[in-house]
C-alpha cells in the first residue's frame, strides 16, 4: 500500500503541480473500492442527504449520520485522506459547538479532517477548530446549505461584485487556517485567480481544469442516476444500466426456477430424513462445508 495521504501531501502535490483526486464516498464497500482506484481524498458528503436519503437537499442530514457513514468509509479507504463534512446548523449556531461537532467527526467518526460551507463569516470558527488541532477545509461558490439563500443550485461569481467577494473569502479562509478549499460552480476565471492567490490546494466542482484537483460525486462519475447530469459532471461509466441490467437477470432466473443451479447449491452424501422428537437447538457438527469468505473482507 502507498503512504497514507495527508494534508501535507495535498500542500506538496500543489506545489509539484500535481493534480488531485477527490470523491465522495458513503460506505466501506465503495470507499475500498474508490481507494484501490487511487483517490487522494474521499469526502463523505452531507450529499448524502440526496443520493443516499432522497432528500432533495442536504439540509436534512444530522451529526449522527454523518458520523456514522464517516465511521463505514474510514473502514473502507486505506490510502485515501477522509474528510468529513460539517452538516448544516452543526457550526453555525456558535464556535464552541462548531468545536465540538467537529472533535466528533475526527473521535468518532475516524475522519482526517472537517469540511464546512462559508466564507469570511466562520473564519473564527476555522481558527478554533484548528486550534483544537482539527485540519479544515473549507468550501466557497455554491453552497449547498444556502441553497434558500441563493435562491437555488446556481453558479457563483459571475460579475465582478461576487466574483470579488468570493475571492476575499478564500483569501480569509486561508488566514483564518484552512488546508484547502473547494470551489463549487464559479467560473473559470475566478477559479483561476483564486488557485493563483492561494498557497492552499483548491479543488473543483464546476470550476473549470485550472483548480488544483477536482472531486465529484461517486454516483455521479458512475452513472447511476439517468435522470441527473448537471453540466460539469463528466460520467465514466452506466451503473445505472449495468444494476438495473444484473437485477433483472436474476429476477428472470428465479421466476424461470433456474437460479440458483447445480453450480450453486450444496449437496449432503449422509443426510437422512430428522426424527420428529429431534432437538432442533442442536449446533451443526463442526467442519462443514464454508458458505464462503466473509463479505467485504478480500481473500
Amino acid at each position: 500500500m502507498k503512504d497514507k495521504v495527508t494534508i501535507h501531501t495535498l500542500k506538496r502535490l500543489k506545489q509539484a503541480a500535481q493534480k488531485i483526486c477527490m470523491v465522495t464516498a458513503y460506505d466501506a464497500t465503495f470507499a475500498r473500492l474508490l481507494d484501490e482506484a487511487g483517490a487522494d481524498v474521499m469526502l463523505v458528503g452531507d450529499s448524502l442527504g440526496m443520493v443516499v436519503q432522497g432528500h432533495d437537499s442536504t439540509l436534512p442530514v444530522t451529526m449522527e449520520q454523518m458520523i456514522y457513514h464517516c465511521t463505514a468509509v474510514t473502514r473502507g479507504a486505506k490510502r485515501a485522506h477522509v474528510v468529513g463534512d460539517m452538516p448544516f446548523m452543526s457550526y453555525q449556531t456558535s464556535v464552541e459547538g462548531a468545536v465540538r461537532n467537529a472533535g466528533r467527526l475526527v473521535a468518532e467518526g475516524g475522519v482526517g479532517s472537517v469540511k464546512l460551507e462559508g466564507g469570511a463569516e466562520f473564519a473564527d470558527t476555522v481558527a478554533a477548530i484548528t486550534r483544537a488541532s482539527i485540519p479544515v477545509m473549507g468550501h466557497l461558490g455554491l453552497t449547498p446549505q444556502s441553497v434558500h439563500k441563493m435562491g437555488g443550485y446556481v453558479v457563483q461569481g459571475k460579475d465582478e461584485q461576487t466574483a470579488r467577494k468570493i475571492l476575499q473569502d478564500a483569501l480569509a479562509l486561508e488566514r483564518a487556517g484552512i488546508y484547502a478549499l473547494v470551489l463549487e460552480g464559479v467560473p473559470v476565471e475566478l477559479a483561476r485567480q483564486i488557485t493563483q492567490r492561494l498557497s492552499i490546494p483548491t479543488i473543483g466542482i464546476g470550476a473549470g481544469v485550472e483548480c488544483d484537483g477536482q472531486v465529484l460525486v461517486c454516483y455521479d462519475l458512475l452513472g447511476m442516476n439517468p435522470d441527473f447530469k448537471p453540466k460539469f459532471v463528466k460520467r465514466y461509466a452506466d451503473l445505472h444500466g449495468t444494476i438495473t441490467g444484473a437485477a433483472t437477470a436474476f429476477f428472470n432466473e428465479v421466476r424461470a426456477g433456474s437460479f440458483p443451479d447445480e453450480d450453486h447449491s450444496f449437496h449432503s452424501k449422509t443426510l437422512r430424513l430428522v426424527a420428529s422428537n429431534a432437538h432442533p437447538e442442536q449446533e451443526p457438527a463442526e467442519g462443514g462445508e464454508k458458505i464462503g469468505p466473509i463479505y467485504g473482507v478480500p481473500v
